[in-house]
């Protein structure tokens, strides 16, 4: 059965599509957060009906933790931005910077719920399921070091030279952490190259590139929106 709350989120995302157009304030304004939590009530309801179990409705203090990690993950990337400056906000119309701030934690806590909410529904519809390395991959403490050694280099490039190394950013964070999980036994990417599994990696991905264009296709159409300025 799908879930009321997923009904809710339908509405939501129409709601706020139409207002995109009709631009009744202050909902044109704040449209980001009530976007996506509409989203991720309804791509939650959609994991329950199809698998049975969901984040709100089977782990809600997990949930509740990918949302305040996640507007702690984003505000890292704004910091970045400060020094690369790949892009910027336009149409923010708040009275002071606290209430802007406190928008933005807002909007940023639901960039990781939302990712994998999609994640999660692409595992339920076990896509990618068969597809394989062709080999095992020896994972070596020197490989690690190498991993952590690049996110450091990768962080302070981006900082010393912001317009050559601009792509680094995104690469930073993953070369960091990922060996960390590894080392602690906790999910991680390169520990696939091990069980030869692509299925986690590949769903990761393709979870980014479906956010990544609704992200930017709600983005279009809004008062409040980001525009980059990437170097070249």
């Amino acid at each position: 059965m799908f879930r009321w709350y997923g009904f809710l989120g339908i509405i939501i995302i129409v709601s706020t599509q139409l207002n995109f157009f009709l631009k009744i304030q202050p909902f044109a304004n704040i449209y980001f957060p009530i976007m996506w939590f509409g989203f991720i009530l309804s791509v939650d309801a959609l994991n329950k009906k199809i698998s049975g179990k969901s984040l709100i409705s089977d782990n809600f203090y997990q949930f509740l933790g990918l949302v305040v990690i996640s507007a702690l993950f984003w505000w890292i990337f704004e910091f970045s931005n400060l020094g690369v400056k790949n892009w910027t906000y336009q149409g923010l119309r708040f009275h002071s910077d606290t209430i802007k701030n406190l928008f933005g934690t807002i909007s940023f806590s639901t960039v990781l719920p939302a990712f994998f909410e999609v994640y999660e529904l692409l595992r339920n519809i076990h896509l990618f399921v068969k597809k394989k390395l062709h080999r095992k991959h020896k994972i070596t403490k020197r490989f690690l070091h190498v991993m952590v050694g690049c996110g450091i280099i990768s962080f302070l490039l981006t900082t010393i030279f912001p317009r050559y190394a601009f792509p680094l950013v995104w690469a930073s964070l993953f070369l960091l952490l990922d060996p960390i999980n590894y080392l602690h036994k906790q999910p991680s990417i390169i520990g696939h190259l091990r069980d030869r599994k692509l299925v986690v990696p590949l769903n990761l991905l393709f979870a980014g590139i479906i956010m990544g264009f609704f992200w930017e296709f709600w983005n279009y159409w809004a008062i409040p929106k980001w525009t980059y300025d990437i170097p070249f």
